[in-house]
C-alpha cells in the first residue's frame, strides 16, 4: 500500500500540467499513475500517418516551457510527444510517474476520508491511498467503434485511427477510410499517396478552412532560442488570435459569415467538379461541428486516388463495404477514424462517491461539475478535461493550465478538511454554462456534434465562452462552493 496526498490519474498534457503545479507550489507528496509505457496521452497514443495538432505550436504548451525548437506552424504529433517528455524532466517528475499502472477502481472511504485506488488485479492488491485525487484521464481516450453488421469479419486489417497498425502495409492497397473528421482529414491525404486507391465513407461533411503555416527555419528557432521574449510576444500574439476566433465558432452572425465565406472560397478553389464540390459542402451553420484545418483534404478527395461515398457505410460483407446508399466498394483494409467515448468517460465507471454512487451514476444524464473541475457527491476530487473544460476556437492546454491552478488554489485553503462541493453550487454553475450556450452554433446550428451529450440536451465538453473568461470565472471560486464543514462533536461553536 502507497500513503500520498494527492494521486493524479493519467500523465497526458493534463496530467503534467497539474503535477507542475503541485510541485511549483510547494507539494510533493503526490504520485501520477499512468496505463501506458510512457506519458504522452493523446500523443502517444495517435501515431497515424500525418498526425499533427491544429492549434499553433506556440500555443500548444505550457507557459512555464516554452519550446523554441518547434518545427514549424503546426507541431507534428511525434514532436509534442516528445516535448511532454521533456516536460517531465524538467519538472523532476520522473520519480513521482508510476508508469503500466492502471486505475482499476477508485472508491471514496467515508470512515478514514480518503480515496482508496486499486491499480491491481486482485481486489486488495496494489492500493494507493490518497487524500485527493484527481482525475486527468483525457476526454478522447477511449475509440468508439461503430456498429456495423460484419464488421467484426471483415479479412483484411482493420484499426481505428488512434490504434494505428503500424504492421499493416497499406502501400498498393485497396483502403477504406470511415469519417471525415479532424484525424481523417490529415490520413487521407497520406494513405492517397501510397495507397492504390482510397474508398472515403462520409457521413456528414465538415467545414474546412485553410491550414496554412510554414516550417520554422534553423534562423528562426536560433532566434526563439536566443530571445525569450520574441517567443512570449508571438505566444502573446497566437494567444489574441484564439480568443478572437471564439466569435466565429461560437455564433456571432457577422464572424461566422465572414469565417464560412473563406471555407467556402477554399472549397471552391480546391475542387472543381461541382458534384463533388456540393457533396463536400455542409448543410449546418458553420462552427456548429469542429472546424478543420487543411490545406490537403480537398486535393486528395478531387483526385484519382480517393472516391467520395457520402453515406454512412451501413454493412460489411467480407471484403465489401456497403454504404447507406447500396453502393457496394471492395477494399483490402479498413480504417476507422470514428471519433472517441468523449460525453461518456469510461473512467466514470471506475469512480465510487458517498453512498456507493459512481461518476457514471452521477453523470447518467450528462457530465456536470462547479467550475469544470469539483464534482457533488465525491470528495476531494478533482477532474481535469472534464464537464465544460474544452474550447473549439484555441488551446485546451490554456484552459488545464487554469484547472492546474484552481487546483492549487483550493488546496492551499483546504487546511486538512474534507471539500464537499455543494450541489447548489454544481446546479448553478450548469446552469449558467447552459445560458451561455443556448444561443451559440454549437446547440443551434443544424447539427449533430460530439460537444452535447444526447442524453442532457446540453453542451457538455466546451467551455461555452474565451479562456479569458474562464479564467476569469475560476477567479471568482472563493470557496463558497464547498460545504462547511461539520462541527466537531462537542463543540460549541
Amino acid at each position: 500500500m502507497t500513503r500520498v496526498e494527492v494521486a493524479i490519474v493519467g500523465a497526458g498534457f493534463a496530467g503534467i500540467g497539474v503535477a507542475s503545479a503541485l510541485r511549483r507550489a510547494g507539494r510533493e507528496d503526490f504520485v501520477v499513475l499512468e496505463r501506458a509505457a510512457s506519458v504522452g496521452g493523446t500523443w502517444r497514443d495517435n501515431t497515424y500517418p500525418g498526425i499533427a495538432c491544429d492549434v499553433p505550436s506556440h500555443l500548444y504548451g505550457f507557459a512555464a516551457h516554452p519550446n523554441p525548437s518547434w518545427s514549424g506552424t503546426y507541431a507534428k504529433g511525434a514532436e509534442i510527444h516528445r516535448y511532454l517528455d521533456r516536460v517531465v524532466d524538467a519538472e523532476g517528475l520522473r520519480d513521482r510517474l508510476r508508469l503500466n499502472t492502471t486505475m482499476r477502481t477508485a472508491q471514496w472511504d467515508a470512515a478514514h476520508d480518503v480515496w482508496r485506488i486499486s491499480t491491481g488485479s486482485a481486489p486488495d492488491a496494489d492500493i494507493i491511498v490518497a487524500d485527493v485525487l484527481v482525475l486527468a484521464c483525457g476526454r478522447l481516450t477511449e475509440p468508439t467503434i461503430p456498429r456495423i453488421s460484419g464488421l467484426e469479419q471483415f479479412p483484411g486489417p482493420l484499426f481505428h485511427s488512434a490504434r494505428w497498425d503500424h504492421d499493416a502495409d497499406l502501400a498498393g492497397a485497396r483502403v477504406g477510410v470511415v469519417g471525415t473528421g479532424a484525424s481523417a482529414v490529415q490520413i487521407v491525404p497520406e494513405l492517397a499517396r501510397t495507397a492504390a486507391h482510397v474508398t472515403l465513407f462520409q457521413r456528414t461533411p465538415a467545414w474546412i478552412v485553410p491550414r496554412g503555416g510554414d516550417a520554422y527555419s534553423d534562423a528562426d528557432r536560433a532566434r526563439f532560442a536566443a530571445t525569450p521574449q520574441a517567443l512570449e510576444a508571438l505566444r502573446v500574439e497566437l494567444y489574441a488570435e484564439g480568443e478572437a476566433r471564439f466569435a466565429s465558432r461560437s455564433g456571432d452572425s457577422a464572424a461566422a459569415a465572414e469565417a464560412e465565406a473563406v471555407a467556402r472560397a477554399h472549397l471552391a478553389r480546391q475542387v472543381a467538379d461541382p458534384a463533388l464540390r456540393a457533396a463536400l459542402t455542409p448543410d449546418y451553420a458553420f462552427g456548429c461541428k469542429r472546424v478543420l484545418l487543411s490545406d490537403e483534404f480537398y486535393p486528395a478527395v478531387a483526385s484519382d486516388a480517393v472516391t467520395l461515398v457520402p453515406e454512412a457505410l451501413a454493412a460489411v460483407a467480407g471484403s465489401v463495404l456497403i454504404a447507406s446508399d447500396g453502393s457496394r466498394h471492395e477494399v483490402d483494409a479498413l480504417v476507422l477514424a470514428t471519433g472517441f467515448a468523449s460525453t461518456r468517460q469510461p473512467y466514470a465507471e471506475l469512480v465510487t462517491g458517498e453512498g456507493g454512487v459512481t461518476l457514471a451514476d452521477h453523470w447518467s444524464a450528462g457530465m456536470t461539475a462547479f467550475a469544470s473541475t469539483v464534482v457533488a457527491g465525491f470528495p476531494n476530487l478533482f477532474v481535469l478535461n472534464g464537464p465544460n473544460a474544452s474550447l473549439g476556437h484555441s488551446s485546451s492546454v490554456l484552459m488545464i493550465e487554469e484547472q492546474a491552478g484552481y487546483v492549487t488554489r483550493v488546496l492551499d485553503r483546504r487546511a486538512g478538511r474534507v471539500l464537499r462541493v455543494d450541489p447548489a453550487a454544481e446546479r448553478t454553475y450548469t446552469d449558467e454554462i447552459a445560458r451561455a450556450a443556448a444561443s451559440t452554433r454549437w446547440m443551434t446550428g443544424g447539427c449533430r456534434n460530439w460537444y452535447v451529450d444526447e442524453r442532457s440536451g446540453r453542451l457538455a465538453l466546451l467551455w461555452p465562452g474565451t479562456v479569458d473568461a474562464f479564467r476569469e470565472r475560476l477567479a471568482r471560486a472563493d470557496g463558497s462552493e464547498f460545504l462547511p464543514a461539520p462541527a466537531l462533536e462537542g463543540s460549541t461553536a
